[in-house]
């Protein structure tokens, strides 16, 4: 397979990049990002763009590739609704769409999040509910993972200074934490692993849950 990885500098993409970089089925992984991911590899190319809300302008270099993994994303805390729906939503869905153009009948996986609900009081699980279902219309197999608690693995670091202290706080228990709550909990590597298995043979749900995901 060849791929496609958005937000490959970030947390979740960090994980997804390495599981794609291991396994001898991906021969070549495309990392879309602002800037460079200051990793190299004989299987890995990067393409710098610079203007999320459009990729018509690079729709040759994204052409011929079967999966498209969207790790991109951010939190609502501190942003105003209209920079949350312009990163969750318009970034997303200008990927989606020109893939959708390019490489027709594609895996598409959105990295959405745990508790998205169109019929929620919180704005944030409305935006990334309409991300799901636009994404998920296109002639795509598109696919939405919502994710709860991401433990990072094998090195993989978040950007986030806060989440990062966090994180170092609650590695040691992460596995109390796993036993406590098996459906709320995952890793970076089962999600790029997830990924990788809905590439390969998909799954007969479009929206998956943390057990689903772990599961695959």
């Amino acid at each position: 397979m060849r791929v496609i990885v958005f937000g490959a500098t970030g947390m979740v993409g960090q994980g997804v990049l390495r599981e794609c970089l291991r396994v001898p089925d991906v021969t070549e992984v495309l990392a879309v990002g602002r800037r460079r991911t200051g990793q190299s590899h004989p299987k890995l190319r990067e393409l710098v763009h610079g203007d999320f809300t459009d990729f018509t302008p690079v729709a040759g270099q994204l052409t011929g590739y079967d999966a498209c993994f969207f790790c991109l994303g951010v939190s609502s805390v501190g942003m105003s609704a209209e920079d949350y729906r312009r990163i969750t939503y318009d970034y997303t869905f200008a990927a989606a769409r020109v893939l959708a153009e390019v490489n027709p009948g594609s895996t598409f996986v959105y990295v959405s999040g745990a508790g998205t609900d169109r019929d929620s009081r919180r704005a944030w699980a409305k935006v990334k509910a309409r991300t799901e279902d636009d994404v998920i219309a296109l002639p795509l197999r598109g696919y939405a993972l919502r994710p709860g608690y991401i433990q990072p693995m094998h090195g993989v670091r978040t950007k986030v200074r806060w989440y990062g202290w966090a994180y170092a706080a609650l590695s040691p228990a992460y596995p109390l934490i796993r036993r406590l709550l098996p459906k709320w909990t995952t890793t970076t590597e089962q999600l790029g692993r997830a990924m990788l298995a809905l590439a390969r043979t998909g799954a007969p749900i479009r929206r998956l849950e943390v057990p689903d995901i772990n599961a695959l």
